[in-house]
C-alpha cells in the first residue's frame, strides 16, 4: 500500500504599511516614480545618516497585531540584520528579533471541514530593500533605491496549514483584515502585499516534521497554490526514490511552474542580529492600545450582518460586498446618493464583478465614482434609459468614470417616450411580420419577444422593452 503524506505549511507575509513616507526618514512611499526619486542620505545607506522611527508605523503595526488576537510587547526594540546584497544599501537590514511588536495570536479561517484557527508566531516591524533591475540588453543589474526604506510588517504563522486551500483562505482573511484597518492596500501585483512558502511533507500520523524549504517570488494567489502542489509533488517523489530533501530557499517559476534552488536556507545566526544602536526602544503605553482599539473599523462579520439588517440585503449579497473593502465603500456610498441597496448592490455584484473579472482585475483597481452609478441607477429607475443601454453606459462608467448624464444626452441614447412615434413603429412591426402575428393568436404568446426586438431594432433600441410590450399586447387583441 502506497504511503499517504501530509503538507506542513507555514507563511512568512510581508506588508508594505499605507504610510505616506518611509519608516526610518521622511521620502514618498508612492509606488512608482522614476527610479532614484525617492530618496535621501537615510535611505540610500551613506556614512553618518541616523533613522528616525515614524510613529505612524506602529500604529499601523498595533492595529493588525490587535486585529489578529495578538499579544503586544509594550517594549520591543529594533535589531541589526547583517547581510550584504547590492538592494540592501546599510548591508544591514533593520528588523526585529529579540523583542517582536506583536507575538503569540492567530486568525480563524474557514475550511470545507469548519472553522480553523492559524497560529501567529509574531508580526516584526522592518524595512524593505530596494529593488534589482536585471537588464538583458547591456548584460548588467541597476538598483532602484525607491522602495528601500519602505515600512514592513512581517506576520509570521505557525506551520498550521495543510494544503494550498488553507493558505489561500488565511490570506485572503489576512488581506481584507489589513484594508479593512487601512494599514495597507495589499495589491499583490505591486508587491505590497508578499508571501514567502515554507514547506515540508510527512507521513501521516508522523508527529515529526519533514525538512522545510522556502519559496519565494509568488505574486498572486494562483501562483502561490501551483507553487504548493509543485513543491509538495517534488519533495514527495524525493522522499519515495529514498533522496533526502535540501533545506533552502527556493524560486518559484510561475511560467514553467516549476521552483529552482536559489541558495541554501540561512539560520538566524548567520545574520549576526544585534540591538541596532541608532535606535532607542519603543515603549507601547496602556493609553496608545486603547486609543487602537477604540479606533478599529466594522470587520468583514459585523459589517456584513448590518448589511442584512439595515439593507434588507440578503447574506449571499452581503457577504460578497463585505468581502472586500473597496466594495462595500462603493456599496455604502452609492447607497447613500440613491437610496436603492438593492439595485446598487445587483449593479456591483453583477456588471461591476464580471467586468473586473474580464479584465482580469480587483476591486482595489475599481477607479469610477459612487455618484456616476448613483446617477446611472436614477437614469434607469426613471425610464430614461432602458436596461440594454444602461448596460452600455456602464461600461464606460467602469472604463473611464464618464458622467451617465452627459454621455446619454451626447450620444442620443434617451429612451424615446413618444407614445405616438411607438404606436406608429409598432404597428408597422405588425404588419410586416403576419406569421409571428397569426402564431399569436394561435396561442403561441411567447412570440411575443420577437415583436418586441423588432420594434427595439426600428427604434434602434432607444423605446421602452416593457411599454413595447404592453402596446403590442394592445394592438394585438384588438
Amino acid at each position: 500500500m502506497s504511503k499517504q503524506y501530509e503538507t506542513v505549511i507555514g507563511l512568512e507575509v510581508h506588508v508594505e504599511l499605507a504610510t505616506r513616507t518611509k519608516i526610518f526618514c521622511g521620502c514618498s512611499t508612492a509606488f512608482g516614480g522614476a527610479p532614484n526619486t525617492h530618496t535621501c542620505p537615510v535611505c540610500t545607506g551613506m556614512p553618518g545618516s541616523l533613522p528616525v522611527l515614524n510613529k505612524k508605523v506602529v500604529d499601523y503595526a498595533l492595529r493588525v497585531g490587535l486585529a489578529a488576537n495578538c499579544k503586544i510587547n509594550q517594549l520591543c526594540k529594533f535589531d541589526r540584520k547583517n547581510y550584504f546584497y547590492p538592494d540592501n544599501p546599510q548591508n544591514y537590514q533593520i528588523s526585529q528579533l529579540y523583542l517582536p511588536i506583536c507575538h503569540d495570536g492567530y486568525v480563524e479561517i474557514d475550511t470545507a471541514a469548519g472553522k480553523k484557527k492559524i497560529g501567529i508566531h509574531e508580526i516584526h516591524m522592518e524595512e524593505d530593500a530596494g529593488k534589482l533591475i536585471h537588464d538583458e540588453w547591456e548584460d548588467c543589474s541597476l538598483v532602484d533605491y525607491n522602495r528601500s526604506g519602505v515600512p514592513l510588517i512581517e506576520i509570521v504563522s505557525e506551520p498550521d496549514m495543510r494544503s494550498a486551500e488553507e493558505v489561500i483562505a488565511y490570506l485572503e482573511k489576512l488581506r481584507m483584515m489589513i484594508q479593512y484597518l487601512g494599514a495597507s492596500d495589499c495589491k499583490l501585483q505591486e508587491g505590497s502585499m508578499r508571501a514567502d512558502v515554507n514547506l515540508s511533507v510527512r507521513e501521516v500520523g508522523s508527529e515529526k516534521f519533514g525538512t522545510r524549504t522556502e519559496m519565494k517570488n509568488l505574486n498572486s494567489f494562483k501562483a502561490i497554490g501551483r507553487a504548493i502542489e509543485g513543491e509538495r509533488a517534488r519533495q514527495i517523489e524525493l522522499i519515495e526514490e529514498g533522496k533526502a530533501v535540501v533545506q533552502e530557499t527556493r524560486r518559484w517559476d510561475d511560467n514553467k511552474e516549476y521552483s529552482y534552488a536559489m541558495r541554501s536556507k540561512e539560520d538566524a545566526k548567520d545574520y549576526r542580529y544585534f540591538p541596532d544602536p541608532d535606535l532607542p526602544p519603543v515603549h507601547i503605553s496602556d493609553e496608545w492600545i486603547d486609543r487602537i482599539v477604540k479606533s478599529m473599523p466594522e470587520f468583514q462579520p459585523e459589517k456584513q450582518a448590518r448589511y442584512v439588517e439595515q439593507y434588507g440585503l440578503p447574506q449571499y449579497d452581503a457577504g460578497i460586498l463585505t468581502g472586500s473593502k473597496k466594495l462595500s465603500d462603493l456599496f455604502e456610498e452609492t447607497t447613500a446618493l440613491c437610496g436603492k441597496p438593492k439595485k446598487v448592490a445587483n449593479w456591483l455584484m453583477g456588471e461591476t464583478l464580471r467586468l473586473l473579472k474580464e479584465n482580469g482585475q480587483e476591486p482595489e483597481d475599481l477607479q469610477f465614482s459612487p455618484k456616476h452609478l448613483a446617477s446611472l441607477i436614477e437614469l434607469a429607475e426613471a425610464g430614461s434609459v432602458n436596461n440594454q443601454v444602461a448596460k452600455e453606459v456602464f461600461e464606460q462608467i467602469f472604463a473611464e468614470d464618464v458622467d451617465p448624464e452627459a454621455y446619454v444626452e451626447e450620444h442620443g441614447l434617451k429612451t424615446v417616450n413618444d407614445t405616438g412615434l411607438l404606436e406608429e413603429t409598432a404597428r408597422k412591426v405588425l404588419e410586416n411580420n403576419p406569421g409571428p402575428v397569426e402564431q399569436y393568436k394561435s396561442g403561441k404568446t411567447k412570440v411575443l419577444g420577437f415583436l418586441v426586438g423588432q420594434v427595439m431594432k426600428e427604434m434602434k433600441g432607444k423605446a421602452n422593452p416593457a411599454a413595447a410590450g404592453e402596446l403590442l399586447q394592445k394592438l394585438l387583441s384588438e
